[in-house]
């Protein structure tokens, strides 16, 4: 595995609002930081992170930071 300071960074925006999502949805999106619309966070790409982002790509937005 390559080293953070290797690794690429993302950034994750909450793009729809958790009103009809699942309890589980909701964790995921809590879990990478995510606790209100339009907000934005910064992640390494590891294995992990892109799990969680594939759980509930209809609400976010990833971009390359």
């Amino acid at each position: 595995m390559a080293k953070k300071s290797e690794s690429k960074k993302i950034n994750v925006k909450l793009v729809k609002s958790f009103i009809g999502a699942t309890k589980a949805q909701v964790k995921v999106a809590n879990a990478l930081g995510l606790k209100k619309t339009n907000q934005v966070v910064e992640h390494y790409e590891t294995p992990i992170i892109r799990g969680m982002i594939n759980k509930i790509p209809h609400m976010l937005e990833v971009n390359e930071a």
